[in-house]
């Protein structure tokens, strides 16, 4: 197992249980993945308790742990972790107040084991049809004991009042009597095994007209039964010819039947699948895989009691694991000539790891000790009878269940003598195997076998009398290999008895069944007289016996001469069919090199093509590469989904818009939330659908603050035919303030335009009034419009958004020479209607220092200086060096221009000062930064 793959909490678990046993407890909290649903499923199986954290207020967090084995369904108790420390703390005061029912049998409250035993199963058998009276005794109450754990329950009369005043009680003990604990591919070694050895014989001589017949008894939730399962479709995928196949899987548990029908697992369950297997065989669908079709289809699932059901027949092979061990030996003995009836001659079973055939060796040839792997011996037993395990009436296996004997059918008159002359007149015989064993015996043979000292056997060898081993041995050995009858003769039974007794053998093959099978028959011969007779009927005997050994031994020599000559005869021939057979193997060995050649051609025809594979699928690699990189790199979110509306593939960005996690590829995008208010989103891809036009739709504004363009484009897989749709959502935020804005200059310039024309229209009009010629109103005209025209300017290089005042006064200053002025003050942005009034503003003042001030002389300067108090922008313009001057009688133009522009347009206060020493000029206007 790779780190990646390592489950801690399962292994913390699983052997927490293997060391505790009933005594451990296993709790699943909030946590990512599945683990811990096997750790507890072992937990469960050892008879501990399991609790699982349930959403409340404050988690699970992460409940993907907790879920998954809640899922599983071995989980006792799921509650909120605030709790389980009660819960905990009642399943260890249990142990102490159930101390008496596991020492007493309950005896304290007045009821003692077996009668509980009785009551119990009573209750269970009337609620489900099964009785549990051939349970083990240990694992029955073990089982109730845990049950009574949980209800926190000290009496077994108590528990019983229970079971009878809850119908929910007595399902959950009939759920942890059945103990459904079950894994793919439990015991690895087994199960290879089985792949190796045994499923290819199953389908040793099956035409596609045949049927390989599999039971299941005891499926529990269905693992066993695919496993098997994959494991023939594998082999059916390797056959030319294919029969039919047909697994039928039975338990008695319903809910456990509804699982694997449904042939749906958590990812934890699937960890003993090599990554092959799992990729095959299983479908990813949401959190769980599902059989695919190709196994599912195999399996017939139903509900069939082991003993109180008839069993099924002309079975290949059946698998019963690590259920035997749950049952009584009284029901062991049921059990196994039942699966012995099920299975044709020669069928195979499969048991668990723990389990046995026990007495029945005679049913079964073992083939695998260690996975426990026996073959059916081809004997016509009677069918065995049926009693209920799970009924009331119970009665155990009669020795008559085993004898070997006909089927007991209706027999014909001619049967009825055949079988009378068979028995009183035909000779002693038995039948045996290749290994000697006896499997079966005739009447009679008490006077050629004898019953050994020590452990009963069935071997022919050691059963057989002291004379007749060598014979038999040897004779039995010859027949097995030439596969012909084989006899001996004047055998002594016994050197060492007086009279000695003769005897002879033929061995001979039982044609048909899967195992090979002899019968030996035995014969009586003439026996010697007792040694008390005269001297020379003695001597004549001798004569007789010694010529008799003579004559034997002639003809032995004679046979041993023929037997050699037609060995040479089969050598000679052996050896002509050996020459001709080398003359085809030379001839095949040509057809071979000349293969080999073709073969060469097509191997480098092939790497060559392997070259180009190679190529393709490097430029493949590479074009994916670079898709997956333009994916994670745009900032485009596009979505391509089929014509279900099912998410194919995404790009990052478009996780944001539709909560997209990898786990939502395959889901109908319908299914998820959207932060997109897009109503007519689905019409609109039906509409692409129905006209295979692309769509385009620009989304308003959303929280936040952003606006996106939707194209929803057809997917054109091959042809002109639609397979989905592309879903592109671009963010135009950019774009959409931009034309806002270019919407608000161009409102703005109208506007400014409408004010520039009146504001050109009262300038001339009034320089008009007050100009004494023409020259005059030019000069004034043009410098007007000269001021009006640089406070654009600065305008139109700001995009009309605001104006740097000190780049209005230096702007009107600065043709008189930097050193004529000073500006002081910090660095103010004036709105553009400011600016404007500010500029016409700074060229009246300029305008009128020129011809009347401080720039008319030399040596005049002008200081200006601004500050901000209270939301107040105060500007001091200041003359000095400048000529004398006193206050005009009469106000002109420009002070009108001035007056109008500060207080008029904005809102401000203006007030002048003819000081002689030079004009001073203060205004205020509102003004926030």
């Amino acid at each position: 197992m790779s780190i990646a793959n390592r489950k801690p909490i399962d292994v913390f678990l699983a052997s927490l249980a293997q060391d505790r046993g009933e005594y451990s407890v296993a709790v699943v909290l909030s946590g990512g993945d599945g683990d811990g649903t096997l750790g507890a499923k072992a937990v469960k199986e050892a008879g501990g308790l399991t609790l699982a954290q349930t959403a409340d207020g404050d988690g699970p967090r992460n409940p993907d742990m907790p879920r998954s084995a809640i899922a599983s369904g071995v989980i006792d108790i799921a509650v909120p972790v605030n709790q389980m420390a009660d819960r905990l703390m009642a399943f260890a005061r249990s142990f102490d107040m159930l101390d008496s029912v596991a020492q007493h049998g309950g005896a304290e409250d007045g009821m003692d084991q077996e009668t509980a035993r009785r009551e119990i199963c009573t209750v269970l058998s009337a609620h489900s049809g099964h009785d549990f009276s051939g349970y083990k005794t240990k694992t029955f109450f073990r089982r109730v004991r845990r049950r009574m754990q949980v209800r926190q329950l000290q009496t077994l009369a108590g528990y019983i009042e229970l079971l009878r005043s809850e119908p929910d009680e007595v399902s959950n003990l009939f759920k942890d009597l059945l103990i459904n604990v079950t894994n793919f591919f439990r015991d690895q070694d087994a199960f290879r095994l089985l792949e190796e050895q045994i499923i290819p014989k199953l389908f040793e001589g099956k035409a596609a007209n045949d049927a390989v017949r599999i039971w299941v008894p005891g499926c529990a939730t269905g693992e066993e039964v695919y496993s098997i399962a994959i494991q023939i479709k594998e082999h059916l995928d390797k056959v030319s010819t294919a029969p039919k196949v047909q697994i039928f899987a039975t338990d008695i548990d319903e809910p456990a039947l509804a699982v694997a029908r449904a042939a749906r697992y958590p990812a934890t369950l699937l960890d003993g699948l090599s990554a092959e297997r799992r990729r095959r065989f299983f479908k990813p669908d949401g959190a769980s895989y599902v059989i695919t079709n190709e196994v599912r289809e195999l399996c017939i699932f139903s509900p069939h009691s082991l003993i109180r059901d008839p069993p099924f027949a002309r079975m290949d092979m059946v698998s019963c694991r690590n259920l035997l061990i749950y049952l009584g030996p009284d029901v062991q003995r049921q059990v196994i000539p039942i699966f012995h009836y099920s299975l044709r001659s020669g069928g195979y079973l499969f048991l668990g790891s723990s389990e046995s055939i026990g007495q029945y060796g005679e049913l079964f040839a073992t083939l695998d000790k260690k996975h426990r792997v026996f073959q059916a011996r081809d004997l016509p037993v009677k069918m065995p009878r049926v009693p209920s395990l799970f009924g009331r009436e119970r009665s155990t296996v009669s020795d008559d269940t085993m004898t070997v004997g006909p089927r007991e059918s209706g027999h014909s008159l001619k049967q009825s003598v055949e079988a009378r002359i068979i028995e009183r007149h035909a000779p002693p015989h038995v039948v045996v195997n290749a290994d000697a064993d006896i499997v079966y015996y005739s009447a009679g043979t008490g006077r050629f076998l004898e019953l050994p000292q020590g452990v009963p056997s069935r071997q022919l060898l050691t059963l057989a009398r002291k004379g007749l081993r060598l014979d038999l041995r040897s004779a039995l050995r010859e027949c097995i290999s030439s596969r012909k009858p084989v006899s001996r003769v004047n055998i002594v039974l016994d050197p060492d008895e007086d009279p000695l007794q003769f005897c002879g053998i033929t061995i001979e093959p039982i044609d048909g069944g899967r195992e090979q099978l002899f019968i030996v028959v035995f014969r009586s011969e003439e026996t010697t007289e007792t040694k008390g007779d005269n001297a020379s009927a003695s001597a004549v005997e001798g004569n007789h016996e010694l010529e008799r050994e003579l004559r034997d031994t002639k003809e032995r020599l004679q046979s041993t001469i023929e037997e050699y000559e037609t060995a040479l005869e089969e050598l000679k021939s052996s050896n002509e069919e050996l020459m001709s057979v080398n003359e085809e193997v030379q001839s095949s060995n040509e057809e071979l090199e000349a293969s080999k050649e073709e073969t060469q051609s097509l191997n480098e025809e092939l790497n060559t093509i392997n070259a180009e594979l190679n190529g393709k699928i490097e430029e493949l690699d590479r074009a994916n590469s670079d898709l997956r990189n333009l994916f994670d790199s745009t900032q485009i979110a596009t979505i391509f989904l089929d014509r279900q509306l099912v998410i194919r593939t995404y790009t990052p960005s478009a996780a944001t818009f539709f909560n997209l996690r990898p786990s939502d590829v395959g889901r109908p995008l319908t299914e998820l939330s959207s932060r997109l208010e897009y109503p007519s989103f689905k019409n609109d891809i039906q509409g692409v659908f129905d006209s295979g036009e692309p769509v385009h739709h620009q989304l308003a504004r959303d929280a936040d603050g952003k606006h996106h363009l939707v194209r929803i484009i057809p997917y054109r897989a091959s042809g002109e035919d639609i397979d989905g749709v592309v879903v592109t959502l671009v963010d135009v935020t950019q774009l959409a303030e931009g034309e806002a804005h270019k919407q608000v200059l161009i409102s703005e310039l109208n506007h400014r335009v409408k004010n520039m024309l009146a504001v050109v229209a009262a300038i001339a009009k009034r320089t008009i009034a007050r100009s004494s010629s023409m020259e005059a109103f030019q000069a004034s005209f043009e410098g007007r419009l000269g001021a009006l025209a640089r406070a654009y300017t600065s305008l139109s290089n700001e995009a009309w958004k605001d104006v740097s005042i000190r780049e209005i006064f230096a702007g009107e200053l600065q043709a008189f020479g930097h050193d004529t002025f000073t500006l002081e003050g910090s660095d103010l942005r004036l709105t553009p209607q400011q600016g404007l009034s500010l500029a016409m503003v700074a060229h009246e003042l300029a305008t009128n220092a020129t011809k009347h001030g401080a720039l008319s002389k030399e040596n005049g300067r002008i200081s200006i200086r601004w500050s901000i108090q209270e939301n107040q922008l105060q500007v001091d313009w200041r003359e000095r060096d400048g000529p004398t001057i006193g206050e005009p009688n009469a106000t002109g133009f420009g002070f009108e221009l001035l007056r109008g522009e500060i207080e008029y347009r904005l809102q401000g206060k203006l007030e002048t000062h003819f000081d002689p020493a030079g004009l001073t000029v203060s205004f205020t206007i509102p003004f926030e930064r």
